[in-house]
């Protein structure tokens, strides 16, 4: 006797088809007829034993839920009997009977084919007590509570690490093998988990599917909307504990925090000398090859950094985009600008050790300096007198 429970697309595959149905007939027959509730066509319990041969038309016509086939559960019984004593000999052959039309997957066993459904039917049985979010499986609920309870059980024995899910800790561990098992089927980049080769995948296909709803900007992948949208909101989460600035970006605030430690991690290979950041090294590294990779398409003139052609521009344009909020007095570059300030502010930050004497500006000192030195460093070209 079939039910709604073990329904057509449920169905175990031919190798046990036939010892299924005679196991299910040989109880449909012990049953009542008064416990069962036909399909309509089917007159009587012997019309639908016609139907024995072909185990979808028997589906078609014996249709009931669990809770009205034989009341005394039998069949329910039958059931787990059957696929129990097959399950153990399918571990051994590694036969997966059981297939889901739907999707095509297969299972060994019944019970693994009926919670796969689940997926499909969007049936969340287990639910987190704590937090009241709803899972498919019983196992994705473990894994979920572990974050209110803080557990980390699988701990990385090369570094000491812990961490909450075991897959973790094996996608971890090949940050110390440097094994990268999941590659790209476009460009043969290869990568530790198959989570980001799927972000990665996204940029061949040009696919952006993570859309800010602000500005209708789309994006590849849902963290670079995330940094994105703190452009709209002016929020700055990350908060340097040494002197309380805030960042927008956790890569700045990491950047912002080699100030107090004083470490330069990036080296120049070719004479030693290190520095903060890789963008300080890229740029130093020109010295040495001489590349001025930024041209002035004004004047064809070159630079060694985009921050000196930019500079540079304003002598083509004029503009002065440098403005004092005092005064209103405009300026090219905003060092000028700096400087400048310094006159409504009283500020004199530059002071001669030689004497004490205070300037707003560096180079005023550095002219300044010479009094004490006696240094004369403009010659006359005429007459060789020096000042």
């Amino acid at each position: 006797m079939m039910c709604s429970h073990f329904a057509q697309d449920l169905w175990p595959e031919q190798s046990i088809k036939d010892s299924f149905q005679k196991v299910v007939l040989r109880r449909y027959e012990k049953c009542e007829h008064g416990n069962l509730q036909l399909k309509k066509g089917c007159i009587s319990v012997d019309e639908c034993k016609v139907h024995k041969e072909d185990y979808n038309e028997l589906n078609q016509c014996l249709t009931t839920t669990p809770r009205k086939i034989c009341q005394c559960d039998n069949y329910v019984k039958v059931l787990h009997q059957f696929s129990n004593s097959n399950g153990q000999k399918r571990g051994h052959t590694g036969k997966k009977p059981f297939k889901y039309i739907e999707c095509g997957k297969a299972f060994k066993q019944f019970s693994t084919l009926t919670t796969h459904k689940k997926i499909h039917t969007g049936g969340k049985p287990y639910k987190c007590e704590e937090c009241g979010k709803a899972f498919n499986h019983s196992c994705s609920l473990s894994r979920h509570k572990k974050i209110h309870t803080g557990e980390k059980p699988y701990k990385c024995e090369e570094c000491g690490k812990a961490f909450k899910h075991s897959s973790t800790l094996t996608t971890h561990k090949r940050n110390h093998t440097g094994e990268k098992p999941y590659k790209c089927g476009k460009c043969g980049k290869a990568f530790m988990s198959s989570s980001t080769l799927s972000k990665h995948e996204i940029i061949h296909t040009e696919k952006k599917p993570y859309k800010c709803e602000e500005c209708g900007k789309a994006f590849n992948r849902s963290s670079t909307l995330t940094t994105h949208k703190i452009i709209h909101t002016g929020e700055k989460p990350y908060k340097c504990e040494e002197c309380d600035k805030a960042f927008k970006y956790s890569y700045t605030l990491t950047t912002h925090k080699r100030i107090h430690t004083e470490d330069k991690p990036y080296k120049c290979e070719e004479c030693g000398k290190a520095f903060k950041y890789s963008s300080t090294l890229t740029t130093h590294k020109r010295i040495h090859t001489g590349e001025k990779p930024y041209k002035c398409e004004e004047c064809g003139k070159a630079f060694k950094r985009s921050s000196d052609l930019t500079t540079h521009k304003i002598i083509h344009t004029g503009e002065k985009p440098y403005k004092c909020e005092e005064c209103g007095k405009a300026f090219k570059y905003s060092s000028n600008l700096t400087t400048h300030k310094k006159i409504h502010t009283g500020e004199r930050p530059y002071k001669c050790e030689e004497c004490g004497k205070a300037f707003n500006q560096s180079s005023i000192l550095t002219t300044h300096r010479r009094i004490h030195t006696g240094e004369k460093f403009y010659k006359c070209e005429e007459c060789g007198k020096a000042f």
